[in-house]
């Protein structure tokens, strides 16, 4: 008995990863980066509002972006996210992208922006981000529906946590696997998000894995929620029958028989701004001082 009763405190195992698929992701999109532009602009969020900037002040707010910070923006696409927030704030934005063909039309557009901060862009893989950039180099490591392109997300986590200042918050907004209601429900999220991972050079997140490796690392949980936005608000183009065409997805026919095979979430963790290996007890619980850290 007290056996099986210590068994719902151990960890469970850790999963045998794939191997990294960042060339593929930098061929997918630069063979479909003019589709996504067709579609959404220099914005690539599938979850966004109708005026998108209105989302990205949103996630200004939420991830707590502020005047002086070093942020890195972890696959970038284009930069458009990068570029609003270096309008709108005195930050340094550093983009990265595995794609040429976005590393490109990001570095051409900045000609044309007037920015308060300064925006920098690097085409390389952001499972080497420890290595490009140094450690503990920023205040902010953001993932815009970016962080699902990682066949390894344990060691995505990991090299953030290394370039993120004692104090610095990593914020993820991106879709995560549901879970099976049932046998038949399960059957059909199976099916529709590995027809997602296919179209879209995908490996949509295990919420449980991704919140076990931060817990892991020690990262503060400072919130997992889904986003804030009205649904009135809510731009649906994650169900646009245009363009699902234009990744040959199958249209959604009727909604009768549709199961929405994935959530949207936010998450945002706090690497500790003390030495843990000084202050274990109750580490978590130190809100005051790390909210203030992380200012």
């Amino acid at each position: 008995m007290l056996k099986k009763f210590l068994n719902l405190f151990r960890s469970p195992p850790l999963k045998k990863q794939p191997p990294l698929n960042s060339a593929e992701v930098g061929a997918f999109y630069n063979k479909t980066t003019d589709k996504f532009l067709e579609v959404y602009g220099d914005i690539i969020q599938a979850f966004r509002t109708n005026n998108v900037y209105d989302y990205l002040d949103y996630t200004i707010q939420n991830a707590e972006l502020k005047d002086g910070q070093k942020i890195l923006d972890a696959g970038c696409g284009v930069g458009g996210p990068a570029y609003y927030f270096a309008s709108k704030l005195n930050v340094v934005v550093d983009g990265i992208t595995i794609s040429d063909v976005q590393f490109e039309k990001a570095n051409a557009a900045k000609a044309s922006k007037t920015l308060l901060g300064n925006v920098n862009f690097t085409k390389g893989d952001y499972h080497n981000v420890d290595e490009i950039y140094g450690p503990e180099i920023f205040d902010r490591v953001v993932f815009l529906e970016s962080f699902g392109h990682s066949s390894n997300k344990p060691l995505l986590i990991e090299k953030a946590f290394k370039v993120l200042k004692p104090g610095g918050v990593l914020y993820i907004k991106d879709l995560f696997k549901r879970e099976h209601p049932n046998k038949e429900d399960g059957i059909l999220i199976d099916k529709i998000v590995a027809e997602i991972d296919r179209a879209y050079c995908y490996h949509v997140a295990d919420l449980h894995e991704v919140l076990a490796t931060m817990r892991r690392l020690n990262f503060i949980i400072l919130f997992v929620k889904t986003p804030e936005v009205k649904v009135g608000e809510f731009e649906h183009l994650t169900i646009s029958n245009n363009f699902q065409e234009l990744f040959d997805i199958a249209k959604i026919i009727s909604w009768e028989d549709y199961i929405f095979p994935v959530d949207f979430y936010e998450i945002k963790v706090m690497k500790p701004p003390f030495d843990l290996s000084q202050q274990k007890h109750l580490y978590f619980l130190n809100r005051p001082e790390v909210v203030e850290a992380g200012k």
